[in-house]
């Protein structure tokens, strides 16, 4: 083929979108003109050069083309270019009569509009939000805790603050139930905030992060002497400091069975007595629970105490894991980005491309893996923006698969929709194409989109 040919070169330079053509080798050997308005780069720059050098030199991020010839198949990625632009390249190989790769013939389209537009609605919207929390938490106002939260008027969150302020007024037991990292703390702290006891203090233990004799140490406090270690003057516990305050026990669910006739006693006699002492403490304070664990379960096996149980589930609040409430990831990821650029004098924005694959991730650690990951990416990304290769591996992947068997069936089925007509839409490029190939019609694909995107 002769790639000098004045008909050849005015044929491609008639296209749209760009055009890019190695040989078997890698080698570049013919660009359009579409291609050098898209990307800023001539065609003396690149025609002669081999791929692998040009993602090297930083000229181009990745190359479709090496991809092609190293898996042998047709295949789509974006592509970063110098001038900041995400171009949607399409890798063809072409076969000879042996079979074998002749040249790789890639389309380049440039979608850094598209997909800007495609986050328009969703960035205004939580902007807003964004605002609105931070002009409330700032105003001081009772509540705060709720108003600092840029997802408490989405469903999920929304039902979960609701009834906490419904509890709160009372000393009604809570059991918090969720998956680590959700936020039941938050709630614990949000419940104590909204309830009389809110000028009292709120402390917090964690029954999973101690052995037990150092549990019971903390939690009842102990008298000079009571074993060895123990200080000359003896300690208050929790429960004697937060008097008239909250206790909140996380992971209530490890707490040992020979604590828990202890902690027992406290709630139905609001008395305890310290390591190693006589003498009966009265105690007033709120206890809320919280834990991961399956209690019920757990009273079956004999593990926990069916009294205790019973007496802490009064009023049980489940907090789904951020998997089940997709809608609220961005909001967060927005907020926390906010808070740490503040915290550490940086301004990142997130890269679109690096915010789809965020939105798609099961996010296992829940908020909890959220709030690190943000933290991590303000502290080390060197450029103005969080770019999809500044993401650890296993977040890289789209609509992340880990997790998802828990969702819902309709969730399952619609996150599955969701990637097969973004996959088709890359594929075929228009959105009739699309729907053909996937046997709808074009007004039911575009209804469903338009659905995901006000959702």
């Amino acid at each position: 083929m002769d790639f000098n040919d004045p008909s050849f070169r005015e044929l491609l330079d008639a296209l749209h979108d760009g055009v890019y053509i190695t040989d078997a080798d890698g080698i570049t050997l013919k660009v359009n003109g579409a291609y050098e308005r898209l990307t800023g780069l001539r065609s003396e720059d690149v025609v002669g050069q081999h791929m692998q050098a040009l993602v090297e030199q930083g000229v181009i991020s990745q190359s479709v083309s090496l991809r092609v010839l190293k898996e042998g198949r047709a295949l789509s990625l974006m592509q970063s270019v110098s001038q900041g632009k995400r171009l949607l390249v399409s890798g063809t190989p072409i076969l000879d009569a042996t079979g074998q790769v002749r040249y790789v013939v890639s389309t380049v389209r440039d979608m850094t509009e598209l997909l800007r537009i495609k986050h328009e609605r969703d960035e205004l919207q939580q902007l807003k939000e964004l605002r609105s929390s931070t002009a409330k938490l700032h105003a001081g106002q009772r509540g705060d805790l709720l108003y600092a939260s840029p997802v408490a008027d989405h469903p999920a969150s929304g039902r979960i603050f609701a009834q906490a302020r419904q509890v709160a007024a009372s000393d009604v037991k809570v059991l918090l139930q969720g998956e680590t990292g959700v936020g039941k703390t938050l709630i614990a702290q949000y419940i104590h905030k909204s309830s009389p006891r809110a000028a009292q203090p709120f402390l917090a233990l964690n029954c999973g992060a101690l052995p037990e004799n150092l549990i019971e140490a903390e939690l009842f406090g102990y008298v000079a002497g009571a074993f060895t270690g123990a200080g000359s003057k003896g300690k208050r516990g929790l429960l004697e400091l937060a008097h008239h305050g909250t206790v909140f026990l996380d992971e209530i669910g490890d707490l040992p069975l020979a604590l828990q006739v202890k902690l027992l006693k406290v709630i139905e006699e609001s008395r305890f007595i310290p390591v190693g002492g006589l003498e009966l403490k009265e105690v007033d304070v709120r206890i809320i629970t919280a834990t991961h664990h399956d209690l019920r379960q757990m009273v079956a096996d004999g593990r926990f105490r069916a009294d205790l149980y019973y007496r802490l589930n009064v009023v049980p609040i489940h907090i789904p894991a951020l998997r089940e409430r997709p809608d609220e990831i961005q909001p967060l990821l927005d907020f926390y980005l906010a808070e740490f650029n503040g915290r550490y004098g940086r301004a990142l924005t997130w890269g679109l491309e690096a915010l789809d694959a965020l939105t798609d991730y099961a996010w296992p650690g829940n908020i909890r893996e959220l709030i690190n990951l943000v933290e991590r990416l303000v502290v080390t990304c060197t450029g103005e923006a969080v770019e999809l290769f500044d993401l650890p591996e296993e977040m890289r992947t789209p609509a992340a698969e880990a997790g998802n068997e828990n969702l819902p069936l309709r969730k399952q089925v619609e996150q599955l929709e969701r990637r097969l007509i973004r996959k088709a839409l890359v594929q075929y490029k228009t959105t009739r194409e699309a729907a053909k190939a996937l046997g709808l019609s074009q007004a039911t694909l575009v209804q469903k989109m338009k659905r995901w995107e006000q959702g």
